[in-house]
């Protein structure tokens, strides 16, 4: 009991969650500017349009580039807030930590389930994905799994160095 006690008021290291944080966020704009948009200028913007749909709704394919960098912080700032929800829940079941790469992939698969049948359909998006392409399904789910562990590897080292 008295090391969950430590553990809860053990300090975050902040750097290590945002580290963390922008290498979820860099990962997931690999990911979907390589299945589903083109590298040039238009195809990056649209990919960031596409994020700030979830506050903007369809407008946010006309509102240029302050549209594209409002997707662009809304990206950066979940990517994060996954790393640092995981920290939390670890504080309190220290246990969490102990296999990074297991919980990690299950993480992975709840981060997409909440982001696409709770976050998506609650915004402005106001859908989940289809199921017409199950190959893309598929790669996303694997793609947060990827994810997942990063999330828990980055909290660890936060929850460890701080």
């Amino acid at each position: 009991m008295s090391s969950i006690r430590t553990h809860r008021s053990r300090s975050i290291a902040w750097p290590q969650i945002l580290a963390g944080g922008g290498l979820v966020a860099l990962g997931d704009f690999i990911f979907a500017t390589t299945l589903w948009f083109s590298w040039d200028g238009a195809g990056l913007q649209r990919v960031f349009q596409t994020i700030a749909m979830g506050v903007l709704g369809q407008a946010s394919f006309q509102g240029g580039v302050q549209a594209a960098v409002l997707g662009a912080v809304l990206h950066v700032l979940m990517a994060t807030a996954f790393v640092l929800i995981y920290a939390l829940a670890a504080r309190g079941r220290p246990g969490l930590l102990v296999r990074p790469v297991v919980y990690g992939l299950l993480y992975g698969v709840v981060l997409y389930v909440v982001m696409n049948f709770v976050v998506m359909p609650l915004s402005r998006v106001g859908r989940s994905p289809s199921f017409a392409h199950p190959d893309w399904i598929f790669y996303s789910v694997l793609a947060h799994m990827l994810f997942g562990v990063i999330c828990v590897l980055f909290a660890r080292r936060a929850l460890r160095h701080g």
